[in-house]
């Protein structure tokens, strides 16, 4: 087979994987039989492509392919023949060769907030939202996301099975709510698009730093979302947020894809684009009396951080002031970490370790990567490197991102050899 095929359907799987799937389950209203027909159809593009070339528009081929997959399992499969009247309408379309219009209450067409919103639904655990959306919309494998709720693989995909199970049963709609009831379902559907995001800005595991699609993704919802709730201050924020954070992205790794620390950083090369309206966005919602909520606090702190012209610039007592803030409304020992960092930074590194310290003896944050890891680098500004070595080494045992482990494998033969020739 033609390499270059292969990796342009690779490729085709990577950026639209999210898109093709969240159409799929809009036609079929069946999570995992939208999931098995799109991997048969890329499958199907593989031996049908290399002897046609591939289809002039390949997003629409693959979901007529698989439109056309999971009606004929549907027919053939009797445990799958009592869906078969819910279908109607779409064997219908199929017969007729019609292509199904969708259209949601808010006019929006966009099948991937559509899909947010049913893993958002009330009736669904807070959890199960997070898990679905995931391993729907973010592509995450169930491994992946077990360990983020500290499950093992197996209970995670019984989890997945049983929401999955209870949106069918429950007859969870897949669209848009009315205007109405946005707001029972708002906050779940700003948590998962931030989970978007940071589920590509750092990602969990592999060779990458950054998935850059998953960002890019999570901020084009949330300009949906913004367009969709025009003046709701927390959807603004969030927007504001993810700029302020993704303007780094190209940043914060070299050419080797090695980490650059936010102070080594090119500020020149940052998407400045991006930070002048993140600025505005902020100041608009202030404007508009946004309140002191999670998002805004957070986005403030990186507005304080994109907007100084240097690193020495940057305003750390406000930043300690709106981590204390952060921390009051919305308590979390990741807060309390990033707090003690900003302590640090202002105050000194001994008083940052202070903190620190405290939080270790907590325990909650005892499989954490970057509890060990801030902790060695102040011990290691302070010149205690024999310390900083038994942190570093705790840090590189829990890290499993690859640029992560490179970094603090670096660091920790950098304190080795000044162990040594000090």
């Amino acid at each position: 087979m033609d390499l270059s095929l292969r990796a342009r359907i690779e490729n085709l799987y990577a950026d639209d994987r999210d898109r093709i799937l969240a159409t799929l389950i809009g036609m079929l209203h069946d999570f995992d039989l939208a999931e098995d027909a799109m991997q048969e159809a890329f499958a199907a593009a593989l031996i049908r492509w290399s002897q046609t070339g591939i289809a002039a528009n390949p997003r629409a081929w693959i979901v007529s392919t698989a439109r056309h997959k999971a009606l004929d399992r549907l027919r053939r499969d009797s445990t799958l023949r009592e869906k078969l009247p819910e279908l109607r309408l779409l064997i219908e379309q199929e017969e007729a060769n019609a292509v199904p219009a969708f259209h949601d209450e808010a006019a929006i067409e966009d099948d991937r907030l559509r899909l947010i919103f049913t893993c958002c639904h009330p009736a669904l655990g807070s959890e199960a939202q997070v898990a679905l959306t995931l391993r729907t919309l973010c592509g995450l494998e169930t491994e992946e996301i077990a360990r983020a709720f500290l499950v093992s693989p197996q209970t995670m995909a019984q989890r997945l099975v049983r929401v999955k199970r209870k949106i069918s049963q429950a007859g969870i709609p897949y669209s848009v709510p009315p205007k109405a009831l946005l707001g029972a379902r708002i906050d779940a559907v700003l948590v998962t698009i931030y989970l978007i995001f940071t589920a590509g800005y750092t990602a969990t595991s592999g060779d990458s730093l950054v998935k850059k699609d998953l960002c890019a993704e999570a901020i084009r919802l949330a300009r949906l979302l913004t367009k969709l709730m025009p003046g709701h201050g927390d959807a603004t924020a969030l927007l504001a947020l993810m700029l302020f954070h993704d303007s780094r992205r190209n940043s914060r790794a070299d050419a080797e894809g090695n980490i650059v620390l936010l102070e080594d950083q090119d500020r020149a090369g940052w998407n400045h684009a991006f930070i002048q309206e993140g600025v505005s966005l902020l100041a608009g919602a202030l404007r508009e009396g946004a309140a002191a909520t999670r998002y805004f606090l957070e986005a403030q702190i990186a507005e304080v951080h994109a907007t100084a012209s240097l690193h020495e610039d940057t305003d750390w007592r406000r930043i300690v002031g709106l981590f204390a803030e952060l921390n009051r409304i919305t308590p979390s020992p990741v807060v309390e970490l990033n707090m003690a960092v900003a302590v640090a930074m202002a105050e000194g590194p001994d008083a940052g370790l202070a903190r620190l310290a405290d939080l270790e003896a907590s325990g909650r944050l005892d499989a954490y990567h970057f509890l060990p890891a801030a902790q060695a680098r102040l011990l290691e500004q302070l010149g205690r490197r024999d310390e900083a070595i038994g942190r570093y080494r705790r840090a590189l045992t829990l890290a499993r991102n690859e640029p992560e482990r490179r970094f603090l494998a670096a660091r920790l033969a950098h304190c080795r050899e000044a162990e040594r020739s000090g």
